[in-house]
């Protein structure tokens, strides 16, 4: 019988995270290096989120592997965590009890809801006729 575990993934703008949740000891890497050592370290707090609002106890448990590619490194840092706030959620929800799951889930969206809801916003294709997606040739009549 393999080990409990669930996979997630998270988005933001063209980046996207795979998170594998499994059971564990609490190790958290990300492209197989400790989330201690996030570049850039301004944004580091950011992928910390999930683990700080909900306490390093209910991460002691689980295994988590996030392989993240695409974007740019703030996309990838907004990626992360989200797919990390996911994979807890989702291994709750299968492994343990639902009303530990809704614990969970109002401690996260009553903080930031794109930690579980990703942001549909998407890059503007450019048409033509305009250097980008909205702006167009000025007019001149001279």
């Amino acid at each position: 019988m393999s080990k409990p575990s669930v996979q997630t993934f998270g988005r933001k703008r063209n980046a996207v995270a795979v998170a594998y949740c499994k059971q564990g000891s609490g190790l958290v890497k990300i492209n197989g290096s400790p989330i201690e050592l996030v570049e850039p370290e301004p944004l580091r707090i950011k992928t910390f989120e999930p683990i700080l609002l909900l306490g390093q106890e209910r991460f002691s448990g689980v295994d988590i592997r996030i392989r993240v590619k695409g974007g740019g490194y703030t996309a990838q840092i907004y990626a992360i965590r989200q797919a990390l706030a996911k994979a807890l959620v989702a291994y709750t929800q299968k492994y343990q009890d639902e009303a530990t799951k809704n614990e969970i889930k109002t401690i996260l969206l009553s903080y930031d809801r794109t930690l579980l809801v990703s942001d549909p916003r998407r890059c503007e294709p450019k048409k033509f006729g305009g250097p980008s997606a909205r702006a167009r040739r000025q007019k001149s009549y001279r």
